[in-house]
């Protein structure tokens, strides 16, 4: 039944009340209709939009889904149902609503406003472009709507139409004031696509053109693709063309105004390398004497300038690197930077000039200590002698030679007990050689000697997850973290991907599966949030006219799965549901067994005590929470996105005994997408999936891109082998079809006429130097019922002169022979550790849990410490 005239004004009193977000008055007025019309089922949507708004949002969607029932062909209905899924972050669903929406109304602009966001938060751009021009078809004079469609259509990659569009926005530009913004932006997005094209000379008379007038500010974003533009012009044109001379002229001009303003940007020194031909990652003997020239020209005009004179160490060999190497370290190590090292290893990959620097140095060392005894007492300049032990002492860490590196830290720690990077690059330096505890005391002494230095904090935090340490290394964090706020959850609420990625492996090496799955969930949603978090932006972000800054966003936003912290998550947690997968009983390891009575009293006790400290605690803050709560009463308004939900299974307990593993690792996995194409681990643990599930195809294509990636990596040899080993068992079950492509594809990584046995034989004989190759092959033997001596003996050639066996190596071994109970466990421990002195990761589980104990030492009371900084 149609609404008459009188109860239509109130219905649009009802939608004004709810733009105005009048929630309380927008819900009597809709009770006032439905009372006289108990079945229109508009209102009951917009009635339950404004339930849901209100915080009953059961009820609401309810409502909403019977008044859908009760109006099918109202556009109304479908709008309010897109932008409930819009708040649950369904954007596809809410998609999908919005277009039945516009079908039942085509030409209700709000609605195709919002089918245009959600089309871009989509990435469906060919969409998008329909959108934009139907906006701009009701809204033709709104310069905002021109833009949006431009913008359409360079984010569906028709440059043309966004050219022609740019153009027809520019033409009709009147009474533009110099130093416009948005206009300045516009233009700049133009010159961009432009460029794109492939037109660099149209790009540059838009540029020069609209800088001449004032529209176009000429920042250095601007400035910078101003060069870079005739830089192309210049190496398109004619050779003997005199427009090329005035382009490269220009060129060099805007160059050197760039390194004027900013005289440390490596860019800008670049770009005018460039600019004057010198191809500066394909150098010959004529542009390396050219480039010194000119890098030495820019040091004499800028002398506090430090990029030119470095750039220049990257230039230079032989004889002449070291005439410029020996005055660039002994300016550095004279004015303290600790950084040098950081800065010079970037140098490493070239022998001689690695040799030169250390020769250099252990000169400056010597003179710094005229006896030759590196005697702090006769050292004529104590701030250069240190900072000399310090370089040194990283230099030496950095080649593999620790107890050098450690001895030269003592001394600097004798010549200067009170400086905390002293002990930071000790820490650093026992982790290198296998002593992680130790690495957590030198860590603790360094965050002592500066109790306000967050970074120094966070180290030791994290190194403290690295032994296990787990609690303590959350009091150590605490510290710096939210107040009355434990610190991983203050950590997890501002994304810090670090922390949540260690603490997910330190719980993962301890066998807390349960937790460690959670923390790889918990990375997951934190990607998702950055994903949802530029919603708002796609509306905002054209409206400012920021186009340049917003497509980059777009980019960001895209290649967000290639994220070193999200792949290692994915691959971490895929891993724990293949083991889970492969053994359940370490699910039900990790429950919880049943307290006896007594125990459930004492826990009681325990939990009542914790709760009288928590409310004693918070008290303090009664006054502050009780004007928070009477503030948050005052807003009705709940919004549309629903509540976060309770966490049932905060331990991971219950979801460690799932009954689908194999199907959440693949998840996991094919979150990354495209991304995880070129990473071996994830192909190698797509691969494992797929062969558990029976999925040949799939475990055919990840180990294709697997050994197309590294043919020689150790997991992918193991998975080669155990692929033909499958792939020769293969029963009439099995189409002809797929057993033909996967021989196909195994032929490709294994010859089809040698045995797997023969393949891993042949293996070890090119790779008999690598451990972790050496290992691979040694699994293979143990699969193919080798004896246990045979295997034994096999891993014990990783220790012979001529292998390069590194400490992480050797631990990967080690925990192989337990695995699988080898007699010589103990064996190999022993010679490890007589082969690295330094390191504690060989002692015995007895010996490691008292160094450990070691390391748990009684924190000092920083409250006042940290509460004096804090009011700073």
């Amino acid at each position: 039944m149609p609404l008459i005239q009188k109860d239509r004004k109130l219905y649009n009193d009802l939608f004004q009340a709810y733009e105005q977000r009048q929630l309380s008055k927008g819900k009597k007025i809709a009770d006032q209709i439905l009372k006289k019309y108990p079945n229109n089922g508009e209102t009951k949507c917009m009635k339950g939009l404004i339930m849901v708004h209100l915080g009953d949002r059961v009820a609401g969607i309810a409502l909403v889904k019977e008044g859908m029932a009760q109006s099918v062909d109202s556009h109304i209905g479908w709008h309010v149902w897109a932008l409930i899924q819009k708040g649950e972050g369904n954007y596809e669903e809410a998609l999908k609503s919005c277009t039945v929406a516009l079908k039942k109304d085509k030409d209700n602009f709000n609605i195709i406003r919002e089918t245009s966001v959600l089309q871009t938060h989509a990435r469906h751009y060919d969409a998008l472009v329909e959108s934009r021009l139907s906006m701009l078809r009701l809204r033709p004079y709104a310069r905002l709507h021109w833009v949006g469609v431009a913008l359409a259509y360079k984010l569906s990659g028709n440059l043309a139409e966004a050219h022609r569009v740019l153009e027809h926005i520019e033409a009709f530009l009147r009474n533009v004031t110099a130093r416009d913004h948005e206009v300045g932006e516009l233009v700049f997005f133009h010159a961009r696509i432009l460029d794109e094209m492939g037109e660099l000379k149209q790009a540059l008379t838009l540029l020069e053109h609209h800088i001449a007038q004032r529209y176009v500010v000429d920042r250095p974003p601007i400035k910078e693709f101003k060069a870079r533009l005739l830089g192309k012009l210049q190496s398109t044109a004619d050779v003997d063309s005199t427009q090329k001379a005035e382009w490269a002229e220009t060129a060099e001009q805007s160059w050197q105004e760039l390194i004027d303003q900013n005289c440390d940007n490596h860019d800008y020194y670049k770009g005018f390398l460039t600019n004057a031909g010198i191809d500066f990652d394909n150098l010959t003997e004529e542009s390396r004497t050219k480039a010194l020239e000119i890098l030495a020209q820019f040091s004499t005009k800028n002398p506090k300038a430090n990029t030119p004179r470095r750039l220049a160490l990257t230039v230079a060999h032989g004889d002449k690197f070291k005439e410029l190497v020996t005055p660039y370290l002994e300016r550095a190590l004279r004015k303290g930077i600790p950084s040098l090292f950081s800065d010079i290893k970037k140098l490493y990959t070239d022998p001689f000039k690695l040799r030169s620097i250390e020769d250099i140095v252990e000169d400056i060392r010597s003179k710094a200590s005229p006896n030759g005894t590196a005697s702090p007492a006769t050292s004529q300049d104590p701030s250069y002698y240190l900072w000399t032990l310090y370089f040194l002492a990283q230099h030496y860490s950095f080649l593999g030679r620790h107890e050098l590196s450690l001895e030269l830290l003592n001394t600097a720690i004798e010549h200067t007990p009170t400086l905390p990077e002293l002990y930071m690059m000790k820490g650093r330096v026992l982790k290198r050689a296998g002593d992680p505890y130790g690495a957590v005391r030198a860590l603790d002494d360094s965050r002592k000697l500066d109790g306000q230095d967050r970074f120094v904090n966070t180290k030791s935090g994290k190194y403290r997850l690295r032994v296990g340490m787990i609690s303590e290394a959350d009091e150590v964090l605490e510290m710096f973290t939210k107040r009355n706020t434990r610190a991983r959850a203050d950590l997890l609420e501002m994304q810090a991907l670090h922390y949540l990625t260690e603490v997910g492996d330190a719980q993962q090496r301890s066998g807390k599966y349960n937790l460690a799955l959670k923390m790889c969930y918990s990375i997951q949603r934190v990607f998702r949030t950055f994903r949802e978090d530029q919603f708002e932006f796609h509306l905002y972000t054209l409206r400012r006219g920021m186009l340049g800054p917003y497509t980059a966003m777009l980019k960001w936003e895209d290649d967000l799965p290639s994220h070193r912290a999200y792949i290692h998550a994915a691959v971490s947690g895929a891993r724990i549901w293949i083991m889970l997968h492969d053994d359940p009983s370490l699910g039900k390891a990790l429950q919880p067994s049943e307290p006896s009575t007594d125990m459930s009293k004492k826990a009681q006790n325990k939990a009542k005590k914790a709760a009288r400290k928590a409310i004693a605690e918070t008290s303090q803050d009664t006054n502050d929470a009780s004007s928070q709560k009477a503030r948050l009463k005052q807003s009705e308004d709940k919004g549309i996105e629903p509540p976060p939900a309770k966490d049932e299974d905060p331990e991971g307990l219950k979801l460690v005994l799932a009954e689908d593993p194999l199907d959440r690792a693949s998840k996991f996995l094919s979150a990354l997408g495209q991304f995880g194409e070129d990473n071996i681990d994830v192909n190698v643990t797509s691969f494992d999936v797929a062969i558990r599930q029976n999925k040949y195809l799939k475990a055919a294509q990840a180990l294709r891109r697997a050994h197309k990636r590294g043919p020689d990596h150790p997991e992918v040899h193991l998975r080669i082998v155990e692929f033909a080993r499958k792939v020769a068992s293969l029963d009439d079950s099995v189409s002809a079809t797929v057993k033909s492509v996967v021989e196909e594809s195994l032929a490709v990584m294994k010859p089809a006429e040698v045995t797997p046995e023969a393949f891993n034989s042949q293996y070890l004989q090119l790779h008999s130097s690598l451990p972790l190759s050496v290992l691979a092959s040694a699994k293979v033997s143990r699969s193919s019922d080798a004896s246990s001596d045979e295997v034994d003996n096999l891993l014990f050639t990783v220790l012979v002169d001529g292998v390069e066996l590194r400490i992480q190596d050797a631990l990967t071994i080690l925990s192989y022979l337990e695995g699988i109970k080898s007699s010589r466990v103990d064996e190999f421990r022993i010679a490890c550790q007589a082969k690295f002195p330094v390191s504690t990761v060989f002692k015995s589980a007895e010996d490691q849990a008292v160094l450990r104990e070691q390391c748990i030492l009684e924190e000092p009371n920083n409250d006042d410490e940290v509460e004096d900084f804090e009011s700073l």
